[in-house]
């Protein structure tokens, strides 16, 4: 029932990305322009996503256990290292310049654009790059 609940929830987020617009390059990139053509639009679907994560949360501080797990897996750190900033700049460059980040970039490889795959295959290998990198940094320290 996890997994079922979980590709429920991912169809959900994709599809909900793609109505508002956020699997359009364009739109993110539109959203960025605060001195041209700003397209200000997405500040709606950022503010639904703020409130329904509240309603979420909110929720969930009432309940015991999730339904379909033993256990909440909630992040609980909230240190803040250069790390942490380097990939947050670099992030929010990626996503500035290209006009997608991850989760839409996923659902728009329904579209079976070329430059949509590619940019997906860029991205893995930015995340398997980096990963590798960390394993090789914790082995040396």
């Amino acid at each position: 029932m996890r997994l079922t609940s979980s590709f429920i929830a991912g169809t959900l987020f994709a599809m909900g990305l793609a109505i508002a617009g956020m699997t359009q390059p364009d739109n993110i990139i539109g959203f960025l322009d605060f001195f041209g053509d700003w397209k200000a639009e997405l500040m709606f679907v950022m503010g639904g996503a703020v409130a329904t994560l509240a309603a979420i949360k909110r929720f969930t501080a009432s309940q015991r256990r999730p339904l379909f797990d033993v256990k909440f897996r909630i992040p609980t750190r909230r240190d803040v290292n250069p790390a942490l900033i380097g990939g947050a700049l670099l992030f929010g460059a990626g996503w500035g310049l290209g006009g997608l980040c991850p989760g839409p970039a996923i659902a728009s490889l329904a579209t079976f654009e070329p430059d949509i795959f590619i940019f997906v295959a860029a991205m893995a290998a930015g995340m398997t790059a980096h990963t590798k990198m960390e394993r090789h940094l914790e082995k040396g320290n």
